[in-house]
């Protein structure tokens, strides 16, 4: 049996599919990826999803900026994903960690105005006390300008998509500055549907 051993460096990855629901998803999709700089992550693409690694601000950096990008073309954009830190059975292979936790695409996005509809659900894994901690970053969510409600198997937001995305950001980080050894977020996000139209 393979034995899988932590080491010190907390690789963080997520695993996201994107889905533009327009005739140019094609375009949508490559054009958003073109804008973002993933020099600072290892990311690999296959016909299913996308793969991104490394440290914690730069995967969400990325994930963040081509949502925005795709979903600034108007479009109906769905994204699905899923983040996660910690052992067990992650390897440094495939993997670039950067030095430094600079991020090299807020400011190309931060500014783009874009509501988003948001669920996402928290994982800590390994811990006892796994609700409270649930519970605590719900909370915490309600301050960080996006509204909060509740739904089954997940928690709401509404809002600015970069409000959304630098919040669940900040839940992720709080969890692993809690001493989570293992924590998995599941997020969907859609912006531009016509079901919210009047």
């Amino acid at each position: 049996m393979t034995q899988f051993v932590c080491d010190s460096n907390r690789i963080a990855g997520v695993n996201f599919s994107i889905h533009p629901k327009r005739d140019d998803f094609v375009e949508i999709i490559t054009g958003a990826l073109e804008k973002v700089d993933t020099s600072k992550v290892w990311i690999e693409t296959d016909d299913v999803s996308t793969l991104v690694r490394g440290r914690i601000p730069h995967i969400f950096d990325v994930t963040k900026a081509i949502y925005l990008h795709a979903a600034n073309t108007g479009a109906h954009v769905a994204f699905e994903a899923t983040y996660s830190v910690g052992c067990p059975g992650d390897t440094s292979g495939e993997v670039y960690m950067a030095e430094d936790d600079i991020v090299l695409n807020k400011e190309k996005v931060d500014d783009i105005s874009q509501q988003a509809a948001t669920k996402f659900a928290l994982y800590p894994l390994g811990g006892g006390d796994y609700m409270d901690q649930i519970y605590a970053q719900i909370e915490a969510m309600k301050d960080r300008g996006v509204e909060v409600s509740p739904t089954h198997y997940a928690t709401r937001l509404d809002g600015e998509a970069t409000k959304i995305f630098n919040g669940l950001e900040q839940v992720f980080i709080d969890m692993e500055e809690s001493g989570s050894s293992h924590t998995v977020m599941t997020v969907s996000m859609s912006a531009n549907s016509p079901s919210t139209k009047k």
